[in-house]
């Protein structure tokens, strides 16, 4: 995230969405909520502010984040610490942090639940949430990121059960796919092991109306993974 944005540019940009017929759904914030360095999480809070601070002109309300790791390079990697005590204060002093700024421009956080995060499950998510008791965040639901191989139960058991967790808290879900081959790896929607029938009746019975964001896959994948999907659609 930049430490500025220019007004001008802030203000071109949502013309441009408007002018074109684009929703902008949300913006990334993601930064290392949970970095060892409280240096590092300090600036992160000072680019939030700023990205917050534009979020009413690109035309959007929403900023997603993701609660880091304790790993000092990569906040996508697993790191030993990151179901520690003291990674969850720290995280934790940071999202109160990141909550007084959304509260102040009037923006709801998107977090989204990460294998390798310290928010790493629905339940984890489900603390956050009641933690910060603020109706200022919300989640960000991505079944491929919800499957766990240390899980006993099947796929569809762990997502029902996290939308039992989460699901009148969701603000944007994500379309992506996942398959095992040695190792996880996300694919397009539709070229994994989610199945996208009980995770579209789930969102239905949620009663979500949010955007359906489809990610994770290239340009000549999008056209397959709208057919898929809207092909799974519950009727």
């Amino acid at each position: 995230m930049p430490d500025y944005i220019d007004p001008n540019l802030a203000n071109s940009i949502g013309i441009a969405c408007r002018r074109l017929h684009i929703e902008m759904s949300a913006v990334s914030g993601t930064f290392n909520m949970a970095h060892p360095d409280e240096n590092k999480r300090r600036q992160g809070i000072e680019r939030l502010r700023a990205l917050a601070h534009a979020s009413g002109a690109f035309g959007t309300s929403v900023i997603t984040l993701c609660t880091g790791s304790r790993d000092r390079d990569n906040m996508w990697r697993l790191h030993p610490d990151n179901r520690s005590a003291e990674a969850w204060a720290d995280m934790m002093h940071t999202m109160a942090a990141a909550v007084e700024i959304a509260e102040e421009y009037n923006i709801v956080l998107g977090i989204e639940p990460e294998l390798a995060n310290i928010v790493f499950d629905a339940r984890r998510a489900r603390d956050l949430l009641d933690e910060l008791r603020s109706p200022s965040v919300k989640i960000v639901m991505d079944a491929a990121n919800l499957y766990n191989p240390a899980y006993a139960g099947s796929m569809n058991d762990l997502l029902s059960e996290s939308f039992d967790l989460l699901g009148e808290h969701i603000v944007i879900a994500h379309a992506k796919d996942m398959k095992m081959d040695g190792q996880s790896e996300f694919v397009a929607a539709g070229q994994g092991m989610v199945d996208y029938e009980h995770y579209l009746k789930l969102l239905t019975e949620a009663q979500f109306t949010g955007p359906l964001i489809l990610h994770g896959l290239h340009e000549d994948q999008v056209k397959e993974s709208l057919s898929y999907i809207r092909a799974r659609m519950p009727n």
